[in-house]
């Protein structure tokens, strides 16, 4: 995923269904810091759900999804075999973009499935990782762009099931943990990006086809074909074949060949789940439900959308064997109070190995995070953003970022997040004296430390338009203390 979430493009406009294509060592064509907007209209050939409900009915659609606040995205496939490298070389990209950064011929990519057995992989582990982890619900990739699914698709035997010594269904494994250890769970498919399917589009890089993004002739074909015969079908077997779920449905790369017409078709597929919650990344205009800034927070979130960081423990969604630069635990928590701050959700992603094990760093700094969330969890889950904001930061008025435009510069001494009756404050930066508000929103009653059970009162002393707050020595929590403002 990463910079590879979207499809590399060269050309810029060249039809109604992409807005700016851009080229970038990366070849992503997504919504990356920086990056063009994806396009969007309520102009459509099959009107969305989204361009039919009353903003009532949308926010009992998306209810649970804006209490979770916190969710699992799992990129798992045949790219954990390789696991970055192929032939003695190495990517210097995304694990799970390694057939197309290496140009792997199709035969020599099939191949891996007969390898592939990944005996180590316990759904009930997974989901209780996620549950330890206070993760509310779980995305996973069911067929990544690779064009192999982790499903049993009687649409094409190139899965899991039929095609490897596993047989066995990771999502249908999923789902019954899922019901009874009372997580929700959504399926991610690449539904135009498919680099083994005769027909489906492909990232350019290097010497590949400047329109197909075509590396081996054994990728040529109809994309209509692809899409009617294998994209679509199997979207209806995801949609169908495990009860209630999905519940989210993650697309993912709005190529050129995903124009409105075509997405239309997909379109009439989902419109029959009417419950269900999907994405901005389908393509041909449809703007979806959700928002997906990749690898990045937003400043100042997406104010009237709803909307979803996903982010990467290291440096790649697929598993890459010789990537160890994980993030703290502190920036994990801090990540996730940010995000709450803005009122998004953060999709945290986990790369299982070819045995279908979570690599031990990313086990060790869920289970971390969900101590802190055991504690301060009520400051996270069902609230709203900030009612203050200069505490994330400002724009400069002298830097720029890279696309010309006032750089954002962000602040890490405290975030807000917000309930009815409550203001909590997440303490990062703890201060040598009170802890000073401005211009408060509500008037405030009282104030306790969040981990304090007994709800000791902290002195609040009225200052100015603000007030000032007496805090112990030292914080509760290095990470982040959370102090909780009654207010009425």
């Amino acid at each position: 995923m990463k910079t590879d979430r979207g499809t590399p493009l060269k050309q810029a406009f060249r039809n109604i269904a992409i807005a700016s294509l851009f080229a970038s060592a990366s070849l992503s064509y997504a919504q990356l810091e920086g990056s063009p907007p994806i396009p969007q209209s309520s102009n459509h050939p099959v009107p969305a759900i989204q361009d039919t409900e009353t903003p009532a009915q949308r926010d009992a659609r998306m209810q649970w999804w804006r209490e979770a606040r916190f969710g699992m995205f799992i990129h798992w496939g045949l790219y954990s075999i390789p696991a970055g490298e192929w032939h003695g070389k190495r990517t210097d990209h995304i694990g799970e973009w390694i057939m197309n950064d290496l140009s792997i011929p199709v035969a020599d990519y099939k191949a891996f499935a007969k390898d592939f057995n990944p005996t180590g992989f316990s759904a009930h582990d997974i989901v209780a990782l996620a549950k330890s982890a206070g993760m509310k619900y779980i995305v996973i990739t069911s067929k990544h762009h690779d064009g192999f699914a982790m499903f049993d698709s009687k649409v094409d035997s190139f899965n899991i099931v039929a095609a490897t010594p596993f047989k066995r269904d990771p999502l249908k494994e999923l789902a019954e943990e899922c019901r009874k250890q009372g997580i929700k769970l959504g399926f991610y498919y690449s539904q135009a990006q498919d680099w083994t399917a005769p027909g489906g589009a492909a990232a350019v890089r290097g010497n590949h086809n400047p329109e197909t993004g075509h590396w081996d002739p054994a990728q040529d074909g109809s994309f209509d074909d692809y899409l009617h015969k294998k994209s679509i079908p199997q979207i209806k077997e995801l949609l169908e074949n495990y009860k209630e779920y999905p519940v989210v449905v993650w697309f993912d790369t709005p190529t050129k060949e995903m124009t409105p017409e075509r997405a239309a078709e997909v379109v009439k597929l989902v419109n029959q789940h009417p419950n269900l919650i999907w994405n901005n990344r389908l393509g041909g205009t449809y703007k979806g439900d959700t928002e997906t800034p990749e690898q990045f927070i937003p400043p100042q979130g997406y104010p009237g959308r709803d909307w979803e960081s996903c982010m990467t423990m290291n440096d790649t969604w697929g598993y890459k064997s010789f990537d160890a630069n994980f993030k703290s635990t502190e920036t994990l928590v801090r990540n996730l109070i940010d995000i709450a701050s803005k009122g998004g959700n953060y999709l945290l992603n986990i790369g299982p190995d070819s045995h279908g094990v979570v690599p031990a760093p990313e086990v060790e700094r869920l289970q971390q995070v969900g101590q802190w969330l055991k504690v301060n969890g009520e400051a996270i889950y069902n609230t709203q953003a900030t009612l203050f904001g200069p505490e994330a930061g400002s724009f400069s008025p002298t830097e720029k970022d890279k696309n010309g435009k006032p750089k954002f510069i962000s602040t890490w001494d405290w975030r807000s997040t917000t309930a009815p009756n409550k203001i909590y404050i997440e303490i990062f930066a703890w201060p040598t004296g009170p802890f000073h508000l401005d211009k408060l929103p509500r008037k405030v009653t009282g104030a306790y430390l969040l981990a304090d059970k007994a709800h000791k009162p902290l002195k609040i002393t009225p200052s100015g338009e603000g007030l000032d707050i007496q805090l112990p020595s030292t914080p509760v929590d290095p990470i982040a203390t959370v102090v909780v403002l009654n207010t009425n």
